[in-house]
């Protein structure tokens, strides 16, 4: 089958196709699944450069298969697999490997979709979309009396964060790069949108609440928005970091919460609230009925061939891309 895999780290000159590689056969509780289409993420390039490498949470060796989300349709069942049958139409995340023709899934990861959902919608919603969902009804536990700040508001995830918020009946600020991508935000419900304007972004939240400060951050910036999050955050607040888009904080010391006013600093993962079926299930049913009723718009803004994944790859590392990409195996 065909593959693009990495067999080293480094930059996308790693990255290659190849047309040689064998259809994994699946072990016990899994199922293979010829791809139909695939999500190209951020999460890829971390792969590739190496940052999962002794990850405990997200586990990839080499040589690695990139891609790791995607749907499809079963055409194999493993050992102890009773839940699912063959043809289903499925989707999936967190799941290496997804760049391939098939791919060996954990039915535990396995999402069946709906009639009414296509394969690129499915693929471009599985993980921006299960990754807003926990975090907007697990981590931050939005309300209609809740005020939240969304970074990177343009980007798939913001989009989505955005307008579940909304959905709930929050106040959302939301910051981005440039004016163009402000306007997606306000286009997307947010109530107030402005730049990061180098950390200055965090006046302008204490402006627009009186003083105060919003309940929730929600960061995927890490180290060049972090701490001007924490100006940004009223007392006793919730700061969720969720991506290291701009790089890591290696030195945070936590008496900068409790100077900050007793903030709440948290880094979660999608992998912990995905702990089993009936949770992936769940979330993805959550999804795909939001953009059944038609509340939740999934912008796909590129559409690639298999041989035009790296292209892809290398248009999302240069943070040109607004919304999702998707590849058609």
């Amino acid at each position: 089958m065909r593959a693009v895999l990495i067999e080293q780290y480094g930059g996308p000159e790693v990255v290659h196709l190849n047309s040689d590689v064998p259809i994994p056969t699946p072990g016990k509780g899994e199922v293979l699944v010829k791809v139909v289409c695939a999500g190209i993420n951020f999460m890829d390039i971390h792969t590739r450069q190496g940052k999962y490498a002794e990850s405990r949470t997200y586990s990839v060796g080499l040589p690695c298969i990139l891609g790791m989300e995607g749907s499809g349709n079963i055409v194999q069942i493993g050992a102890g697999v009773s839940n699912l049958r063959l043809g289903q139409r499925v989707a999936w995340c967190i799941v290496w490997g997804s760049f391939a023709e098939y791919v060996c899934i954990p039915a535990s990861m396995v999402a069946v979709l709906p009639d009414q959902i296509d394969y690129d919608t499915a693929a471009s919603a599985m993980f921006q979309g299960c990754t807003a969902h926990y975090l907007v009804h697990d981590v931050a536990r939005l309300t209609e009396n809740s005020a939240c700040l969304v970074h990177a508001a343009s980007g798939s995830i913001g989009q989505i964060l955005i307008q579940m918020a909304k959905q709930v009946g929050a106040t959302v600020f939301a910051t981005a790069s440039t004016e163009e991508k402000c306007q997606i935000a306000t286009q997307r419900g947010a109530d107030a949108a402005f730049l990061y304007d180098e950390g200055r972004f965090a006046d302008v939240v204490r402006q627009l609440t009186s003083g105060t400060g919003v309940d929730i951050v929600f960061d995927s910036l890490g180290r060049a928005t972090l701490r001007d999050s924490f100006r940004a955050t009223r007392k006793r607040g919730l700061v969720i970091n969720y991506g290291n888009v701009s790089g890591s904080m290696t030195n945070l010391d936590p008496y900068e919460l409790g100077e900050a006013g007793s903030l709440f600093l948290t880094r979660p993962r999608l992998a912990d609230h995905m702990a089993d079926a009936a949770t992936v299930q769940s979330r993805a049913d959550a999804i795909f009925q939001a953009i059944t009723d038609g509340w939740l718009a999934i912008e796909i803004s590129h559409r690639y061939s298999f041989e035009q994944i790296s292209e892809g790859h290398a248009r999302i590392e240069s943070r040109q891309q607004i919304g999702k990409s998707v590849a058609w195996i």
